[in-house]
């Protein structure tokens, strides 16, 4: 038993050893070579030993896509042996491994195994066994992928479905993809590929399928063409209706705008083709009133004694969809803010009459409460009221007992009514007192004190 696991032993680290070994003797840098019809294919091989130290002999095989195997060459470090199916086919110099097959053809796709015994001439003879395989393909670049849309012509969402076939003339291997506006599309609900996706089909059309689509095609030894982008036009809508004014202030459905304006709604929603509009006014009792027709609304706000409820209907006729939405219209005053429009249609606005007509108005106040407080008759009794006080104060005189008292301030005085004008004293001003309700108008004061009243009285 314990000379039976000896030798297992020593034969485990044999092959241990010749694995290591042999790792470094040869190495094909790819398992996989694509070639391009009718031009040429290299199969390189590299070595890590020095040729003058030992002893070469090998075959490369090929086995066919059909299963049918063919040497193609025998080689030795200093000769070769072709196949002569392949004489004028492949090229092979020794010592070099690489194989290079020329003027490629689809029967020179498969796999090919190269068989290699190597001898160390300073190790005894012993020999090193290396095998490779390296799949080649022969594939047929492709040309620019073909587009084709059915139906040809635009469709209507919801109610059609559109087939996209992608097709090459040239090309073998041919993978396909398809794009929307650059982004790649896969399977979904709606979208189903055939088996190698060169079809495909959209079915229901929705909205978000419009753009533009491109197909892409590729083998293995073609970059990817594509063919110029095909657009796909969807009549849809109409989505988002709303209606809009730059002028007044807006709160919800409600739109305020000040007196005198002439206001501008324009009304928009996303479809294809555009929409066809119309303008209701809703009355009491829900009754409803067609205004006009198109995207804009125009609204004389002085014509309008209260608010007032307004609808806007968008309607696709290819479609057959139809959208609406409801504002409602307020006048009131909203202050200095943004220019408006004002109307032109009236020489002198409403606004301009109601300003013009309280100024006049507090003009009108004023001048009658200036009037009263500056009025002649007025001034005039608080004159004599104030004199008359004076003179009650004064002791009681019978009016000669100085002729000097004569000299003082006359007055002269109007007094209009059924008694004639007359020249009266200060002194008699108070025989005025029946008569307080005329008018009396003060012409003039006259003020002369002589010098020697002595002198003036005896002359």
């Amino acid at each position: 038993m314990e000379a039976t696991g000896g030798t297992v032993l020593c034969v485990c680290s044999l092959l241990v050893l010749l694995t290591d070994v042999s790792a470094k003797f040869i190495h094909v840098p790819s398992s996989t070579r694509h070639g391009i019809e009718g031009k040429s294919v290299c199969l390189p091989v590299e070595v890590y030993f020095q040729l003058n130290e030992v002893d070469i002999q090998g075959t490369w095989a090929h086995t066919s896509t059909s299963g049918t195997s063919t040497t193609v060459v025998t080689f030795t470090k200093v000769s070769n042996i072709p196949n002569m199916i392949y004489h004028d086919h492949i090229s092979f110099k020794e010592p070099n491994m690489t194989l290079l097959i020329r003027k490629l053809n689809q029967r020179d796709e498969g796999i090919y195994h190269l068989n290699l015994n190597v001898v160390f001439l300073n190790k005894s003879g012993q020999i090193f066994k290396e095998e490779r395989t390296v799949r080649v393909t022969v594939d047929v670049p492709v040309s620019t992928p073909i587009i084709e849309k059915s139906p040809s012509y635009a469709l209507v969402e919801d109610k059609a479905n559109v087939t996209w076939t992608c097709s090459v003339e040239r090309g073998t291997r041919v993978a396909f993809q398809w794009y929307r506006d650059n982004k790649l599309l896969g399977v979904s609900d709606r979208y189903h590929f055939s088996k190698d996706k060169s079809t495909l089909l959209i079915s229901p059309i929705k909205k978000e399928d419009k753009g533009s689509y491109r197909c892409v095609a590729s083998n293995p030894v073609s970059q990817e063409g594509c063919e110029k982008a095909v657009e796909l036009t969807v009549y849809y809508g109409p989505y988002n209706l709303e209606v809009n004014s730059e002028q007044g202030l807006r709160t919800g459905g409600v739109f305020t705008i000040n007196p005198g304006e002439l206001v501008f709604f324009d009304c928009q929603a996303d479809s294809n083709p555009p929409n066809s509009y119309v303008w209701i006014s809703k009355g009491p009792n829900t009754t409803t009133q067609v205004i006009t027709e198109g995207p804009r609304l125009e609204i004389l706000s002085y014509r309008l004694a209260q608010a007032e409820e307004y609808l806007c209907r968008a309607f696709n006729n290819v479609t057959q969809k139809q959208d609406e939405t409801q504002f409602t219209l307020v006048v009131a005053s909203l202050g200095t803010g943004k220019d408006k429009h004002t109307q032109d249609h009236n020489g002198v606005s409403p606004l301009a009459v109601i300003t013009v007509c309280s100024l006049f108005i507090i003009g009108g106040m004023l001048l009658v409460f200036f009037k009263k407080a500056c009025h002649p008759k007025t001034v005039l009794m608080r004159i004599y009221n104030s004199r008359l006080i004076s003179d009650q104060e004064r002791p009681h005189r019978s009016g000669h007992e100085d002729a000097t008292e004569d000299f003082g301030i006359y007055e002269f005085v109007s007094i209009h009514g059924t008694i004639e004008s007359a020249r009266v004293s200060c002194k008699s001003l108070a025989r005025l007192e029946s008569v307080q309700d005329m008018h009396t108008t003060i012409y003039d004061v006259i003020r002369h004190v002589p010098e020697t009243p002595g002198q003036s009285l005896l002359e």
